[in-house]
């Protein structure tokens, strides 16, 4: 019998219109300095379904989110998605241009999904909840 490694499918993911616009401005930007997160990113945007923005279901992960979520089934963290310029770890705020960033957006609570770390290690991340409460009261 021969081992294969089989990738899982990736989660369905959706976007509002307003974040995956911005997010494909930021990418097209960030393609000549940094292109493996522009592509990690594009990448994202080119398989989620674009809604309207009041049409995005409650508990999806937008940007400005506050997210709790498990990686490797390791104690829960909870951070907010943000955009580069407003990221900063100490305040729990973290880049859509981490891996971690990318692989949280569209996602909603309940979901998880594979993907490949700084070091190429396949890690899998499960969304706990979503919402936009304020990190300090948020647990």
């Amino acid at each position: 019998m021969t081992t294969t490694t089989r990738r899982r499918r990736l989660p369905a993911i959706t976007l509002a219109r307003s974040d995956h616009e911005r997010l494909a401005n930021l990418a097209d930007a960030l393609a000549d300095r940094d292109p493996k997160a522009a592509d990690q990113l594009a990448a994202e945007l080119d398989r989620a379904r674009v809604v309207a923005d009041n049409r995005l279901a409650e508990g999806t992960v937008r940007m400005g989110a506050v997210v709790r979520f498990s990686l490797d089934g390791a104690e829960p963290r909870t951070i907010r998605l943000v955009y580069p310029g407003e990221a900063d770890i100490e305040q729990g705020r973290i880049s859509v241009l981490t891996p971690v960033g990318a692989a949280l957006i569209g996602l909603t609570a309940g979901q998880s999904i594979d993907w490949a770390d700084r070091d190429g290690k396949t890690r899998q991340l499960q969304v706990l909840e979503v919402g936009v409460e304020d990190l300090a009261t948020a647990s």
